[in-house]
């Protein structure tokens, strides 16, 4: 089994800049595709950005070019840097990790973006 906590979230101005942070313990995280989903009020929860155990990744047309998904092996973590961000990218991010046994879940982070 697999635990997620994620961190890094609160409140921005538009345009601004936060990097969420994933931490995995209770196995052996570089066997794990990792990626990051969000949740708007509302709405569906939508993969935001994935990275793979090679180091590829992949994002929504929505925050191309403004996020960045990254895995840390050594220090068991995944991280989103969102730059440029807009009232559009409100949401609760979940980290979620997969291998061939299970999906796993993180708590959620709030991300709030407002002037």
């Amino acid at each position: 089994q697999v635990q997620l906590v994620e961190s890094g979230g609160g409140l921005v101005q538009p345009g601004g800049s936060l990097r969420l942070s994933c931490a995995a313990s209770g196995s052996i995280f570089s066997t794990y595709a990792m990626s990051w989903y969000r949740q708007a009020p509302g709405k569906q929860r939508d993969l935001v950005a994935a990275i793979s155990t090679n180091g590829n990744t992949n994002y929504a047309d929505s925050v191309k070019g403004r996020f960045t998904i990254s895995r840390d092996n050594a220090k068991n973590t995944v991280y989103l840097q969102m730059n440029s961000l807009k009232p559009e990218d409100t949401a609760v991010y979940y980290c979620r990790g997969s291998n061939y046994r299970g999906t796993y879940w993180g708590q959620g982070t709030q991300v709030t973006v407002s002037s």
